[in-house]
């Protein structure tokens, strides 16, 4: 698989499950910062890509 297509489907997992956390928690709870810190990370991974 290809590295930036690999990244690309990290990427919208995680802005799913941040956006899903999002509408239950708090956006400054420790799940939505947690997801938000992991969005990214994969974004930069990406970047550098």
């Amino acid at each position: 698989m290809d590295i930036k297509l690999y990244l690309l489907e990290k990427i919208e997992a995680c802005r799913k499950e941040m956006l899903e956390l999002s509408r239950k928690k708090e956006l400054t709870s420790d799940a939505v910062v947690s997801a938000s810190t992991r969005l990214d990370y994969w974004l930069n991974e990406y970047d550098k890509a």
